[in-house]
């Protein structure tokens, strides 16, 4: 389990963040605090994977309590949970290292996505030895274009049909993506089903009102 601190000064919403977390099969939260400083000696005592941080709170802003983390000895990760859309609270959090940003307010899947991809991290680095590129690329995140790809795929086309995913905000469909990217709803479907299969989509099935449920693609390896 990825044990997980709440840390918001909103009651109600730190309630709401813990329901949220607790849905995530993998994760377990074992505390929520108010203020920055409860957060602090939270982390020292429960010693926490992963700290669901604000930024405006009442004593200390979630940034402090980021930098005081960092400067200490306990190797917390950070996920951002604010309304501050500011650059240089967004600069702040990267130079911080936190593992997310998510600006209030927000759906529970957006929070899903993110902890999955947390939690895949953790998968990944628990099986590597001597890391080479791809491993670290994977670990990371990092938006690098395949460059190995089933026999009767190109990577030309795995790029294309992973910059539609990447810029769809609700998904793609096999029709939708073939639409975007001219391919036949056929290929268009292997490639989506491709990107699935890794690990870097996920599909979602949406219910109409007659016949069998739409699959839809997801990005989610970013």
């Amino acid at each position: 389990m990825i044990r997980v601190l709440v840390v918001d000064d909103d009651f109600m919403v730190a309630r709401v963040h813990r329901g949220m977390v607790e849905r995530v099969p993998g994760f377990s939260v074992v505390g929520v605090a108010h203020t920055g400083t409860a957060a602090l000696s939270m982390v020292d005592e429960l010693k926490p994977d992963l700290v669901l941080l604000d930024v405006y709170m009442p004593d200390l802003s979630g940034i402090e309590v980021l930098r005081r983390l960092r400067g200490g000895d306990n190797p917390v990760d950070v996920l951002l949970i604010t309304a501050a859309r500011d650059a240089e609270t967004i600069r702040t959090a990267l130079r911080g290292g936190v593992a997310h940003y998510i600006i209030k307010p927000f759906e529970w899947s957006t929070l899903r996505e993110r902890l999955l991809h947390y939690q895949q991290q953790h998968k990944d680095l628990q099986h590597i030895g001597t890391a080479d590129q791809a491993d670290i690329d994977r670990v990371f995140g990092a938006p690098s274009a395949p460059d190995a790809v089933p026999k009767g795929m190109s990577v030309q086309t795995a790029e294309l049909v992973r910059d539609a995913l990447r810029t769809a905000d609700d998904g793609l469909s096999a029709t939708d993506c073939a639409e975007s990217t001219g391919l036949s709803r056929v290929s268009a479907r292997r490639y989506l089903e491709y990107f699935a299969e890794t690990g870097a989509a996920e599909v979602r099935l949406k219910y109409g009102t007659a016949g069998r449920p739409e699959r839809r693609y997801h990005w989610i390896s970013d």
